[in-house]
């Protein structure tokens, strides 16, 4: 005899770290019905990373098989700011900023997701609640049972202050799982905590609760920490295609196994070398992203600069004013590459800057019109521009 709900089960939880409580999933399978799998983002930043690509993976899986996917844009929980992971109270993000991001989360999400089978909700629509609300949702949970979470125990425990806003926050994510009747939620392993406590936020209000999984977390570009803009180890879905293939690139040898499972869904081949499967993964996600063709084109411009260490054989030309004779270097890195003036002066300090591939230090602020016009500057790895006086 075969078991379809069983198999489907053991196909969508094979990579997850916790499916709960056990067999529900199956059971839920069974009832052969569209189920509703929610995924909540906050948008404090404006793009998603690989980090989150491995959660909106799982959620195609469940597209592909004629699940409803419901990705609920945060844009009022931004305003709480998650404290999964936190030791302190995390600053407060600009409303406006939050929106912007939030558009951005929608238009990338698209790159894993199937738009036709998305419904994408901001949780504005029902947290924009009464008091007398609010009051009913508190009455779900106690302190106690908040203070269970880890690092709010932890916090507590060395006396760091905690907001009543923090302590509402896994509430307000829960009840998010009311207002839509979310028939499973994921999240990554750090939102544990966040997903069984909707469960019970579901009771409160006569829902039935939610199944969960949980999926592990990508180290970011650095090998150690989570994927995370704000530790500057991402890899940003939507940046130019031989960023990305050189960000790859910088994977350490040790965190491969964990980018190929994650993100290619199977190990790397034992016959290639470390060298190889890396190129091999940098060129298949960069393609999944940006297509073939731009995945050679990134690929070759970095055995190019690289590799051979030569020059791109295109680079974007940059006109710049030279009547006084010397031009300020940190003002022409800013008008040049859209970066501030105190972050030209610490690339030059760092030996990050260079003219016809010689690196130029700060001692070198300012440089003669003559020697820069024509050149070819280059920041950082992989930013150039060839200089021409107007």
């Amino acid at each position: 005899m075969t078991d379809p709900a069983g198999e489907v089960a053991r196909f969508l939880t094979r990579n997850a770290v916790d499916a709960l409580p056990a067999g529900q999933l199956e059971r839920q399978l069974a009832k052969e019905r569209p189920l509703r799998v929610k995924l909540g983002v906050d948008p404090t930043t404006a793009d998603i990373h690989l980090g989150h690509t491995v959660v909106l993976t799982k959620l195609r899986e469940f597209q592909d098989l004629g699940h409803t996917v419901v990705l609920i844009i945060g844009d009022y929980t931004a305003r709480v700011g998650d404290p999964s992971g936190r030791s302190s109270i995390r600053p407060q993000v600009d409303p406006e900023e939050i929106d912007r991001n939030a558009e951005t989360y929608e238009s990338q999400a698209f790159k894993v997701l199937d738009r036709d089978r998305t419904e994408v909700r901001r949780n504005s629509e029902w947290l924009a609640m009464s008091m007398e609300d609010l009051f009913r949702l508190a009455r779900t949970s106690t302190v106690a049972q908040l203070l269970e979470r880890d690092d709010f125990a932890q916090r507590y425990a060395a006396r760091e202050p905690i907001s009543i806003l923090e302590l509402l926050y896994p509430l307000l994510q829960g009840y998010d799982s009311v207002a839509i009747r979310a028939d499973v939620e994921l999240g990554a392993t750090d939102q544990k905590f966040n997903v069984l406590l909707a469960r019970d936020v579901q009771q409160a209000y006569g829902v039935e609760p939610q199944s969960i999984l949980t999926m592990p977390i990508l180290p970011g570009i650095d090998g150690v920490q989570k994927m995370s803009k704000s530790l500057e180890n991402y890899v940003g879905v939507d940046e130019p295609p031989e960023d990305l293939y050189g960000k790859l690139m910088r994977v350490p040898d040790t965190a491969m196994p964990s980018y190929y499972e994650l993100l290619l869904d199977g190990p790397p081949d034992p016959s290639l070398g470390p060298r190889d499967s890396k190129r091999r993964m940098a060129r298949a996600l960069t393609a999944r992203f940006h297509g073939e063709d731009a995945a050679r084109a990134a690929e070759k411009r970095f055995d190019t600069l690289h590799v051979r260490r030569e020059l791109p054989e295109e680079v974007d030309e940059f006109a710049f004013e030279g009547d006084g004779g010397t031009v300020h270097v940190p003002a022409l890195l800013a008008a040049a590459f859209g970066i501030s003036r105190s972050e030209g002066r610490r690339l030059l300090a760092q030996a990050g800057v260079k003219l016809d591939g010689r690196a130029i230090g700060e001692q070198q602020l300012d440089m003669p019109v003559d020697e820069l016009d024509g050149a070819v500057i280059q920041l950082g790895k992989r930013r150039f521009k060839r200089l021409r006086r107007r």
